[in-house]
């Protein structure tokens, strides 16, 4: 199952679907642009996928590409292609790298003309990547605004309305850098594959303001932890006295173009595919799931021990989810969205069998750990006590990675080059019981 989605979100297999070259015409999807009438091809691109993605780029366009720049976290940059040029940075939380890149995509952009054609490619992970602080902010202060973001159970799209409006490049802004004909290419890890949000949408219009960002950072109480730089930017934006990033109706907009090559639907059709094909009665579920990762885990677990304990069950069932779950953050340990779901699962199938609960990134990266996720069984929490490690411990002070270090149950994958956000399984087989 998780080999099927992540081949289903595969960066490169998705950018073929989508992108080639007939002739002198560059078709993506519905657009097409005529090489003839342009001058210059240039590559800009930032996320977790930015690597696969600019090679196929490059592969594609068969010695069209003028250049490729792009930005990605710690190690993607392995067995980099000729022609490609590529920067590391820190993510999630933004470092003086990314800074750096970010200023250079932006002179990039700003030095093309209406004759040329800039490709942004972005992916997961792209907002981290791309840190500019505006006028007066430093890149300490957006490192701060995003630790507290991210550790405060916000989502990801109220995270990035908050960076868009302390940024210099996000929330419409690279676009507006610009006077190149414009062709986003999006691998989403985002709900209803949102552009404003996916990368904290750099060449997308914002439909968020300042208010939205005061109004986020207050409903989490995290107005008066802000550093002081921030809160007068927040406060001289509501004050009209900074300008708002650009909206729908920006004129900006109509050179732009915008393509979606992957989400997190393919992946999860893949996975609930696969377990078709071994015999599994699959429950895909609809809704793109948030909210609370130990909510999610328990809920996931509870369903499981009910259809476990049903004598009519007719044959193995399996339950696919997927999205992004949240963690606030209460304790002092380590882990990540999916470890916690795992764990919270462990507490509510303990001691039933036949039940198995899965959680993974699909970028193999659970949080700021090495692991992508975890599976348990009915046995993960009596091996927990066994090793006297408790489970409900472990889940209060947020510390699932050790958890599961000390217990057994991770899943390691390494960087996988996609980001499709979350996969989500429950698996019941009454003949394994």
């Amino acid at each position: 199952m998780l080999q099927a989605a992540l081949k289903a979100a595969d960066p490169a297999l998705a950018l073929r679907r989508t992108l080639s070259l007939k002739g002198h015409r560059l078709l993506a999807a519905d657009h097409a642009y005529d090489l003839r009438r342009i001058r210059r091809v240039m590559v800009v691109g930032a996320g977790k996928a930015a690597v696969p993605m600019a090679r196929t780029v490059a592969g594609v366009l068969r010695g069209r590409l003028d250049s490729a720049y792009v930005v990605a976290p710690e190690g993607a940059a392995a067995g980099s292609k000729s022609g490609i040029e590529i920067a590391e940075a820190g993510h999630p939380v933004p470092d003086r790298r990314g800074l750096k890149a970010a200023e250079r995509i932006l002179r990039i952009a700003s030095s093309l003309g209406s004759d040329d054609l800039l490709l942004v490619l972005l992916s997961g992970g792209a907002s981290s990547l791309l840190p500019l602080p505006d006028e007066g902010l430093s890149l300490a202060d957006k490192q701060r605004t995003t630790k507290l973001l991210l550790r405060s159970g916000a989502t990801i799209a109220e995270v990035n309305a908050v960076r868009k409006h302390l940024s210099a490049i996000k929330g419409g802004r690279l676009a507006a850098a610009t006077r190149a004909q414009v062709l986003t290419l999006l691998l989403s890890d985002v709900r209803g594959d949102d552009l404003g949000v996916i990368g904290s949408g750099p060449t997308a219009p914002d439909r968020t303001t300042f208010l939205d960002a005061v109004r986020i950072v207050r409903r989490y109480g995290l107005w008066d932890k802000l550093p002081p730089p921030v809160r007068v930017h927040l406060v001289e934006g509501l004050a009209g006295w900074r300008p708002e990033t650009p909206k729908q109706r920006s004129p900006i907009f109509r050179r732009v173009h915008y393509v979606v090559i992957g989400n997190n639907r393919l992946a999860c059709e893949a996975a609930a595919k696969a377990a078709r094909l071994t015999g599994y009665e699959v429950v895909l579920v609809e809704e793109y799931v948030t909210g609370e990762a130990e909510r999610l885990g328990r809920w996931m677990g509870e369903l499981g021990k009910n259809l476990a304990g049903r004598k009519a069950l007719p044959g193995p069932v399996c339950v696919v989810a997927g999205g992004e779950l949240t963690v606030t953050v209460r304790g002092s340990g380590r882990g990540g969205r999916a470890q916690e779901f795992a764990l919270a699962a462990a507490l509510a199938i303990q001691g039933v069998s036949g039940v198995w609960v899965m959680g993974i990134g699909s970028d193999g990266r659970d949080g700021p750990t090495d692991a992508a996720g975890a599976v348990v069984d009915g046995q993960t929490v009596a091996r927990g006590k066994h090793k006297v490690v408790d489970a409900v411990k472990y889940l209060k002070r947020n510390d699932s990675y050790t958890f599961f270090k000390k217990v057994g149950g991770h899943i390691k994958t390494g960087p996988t080059g996609t980001n499709v956000n979350d996969l989500y399984v429950l698996l019941v087989h009454p003949r394994w019981k």
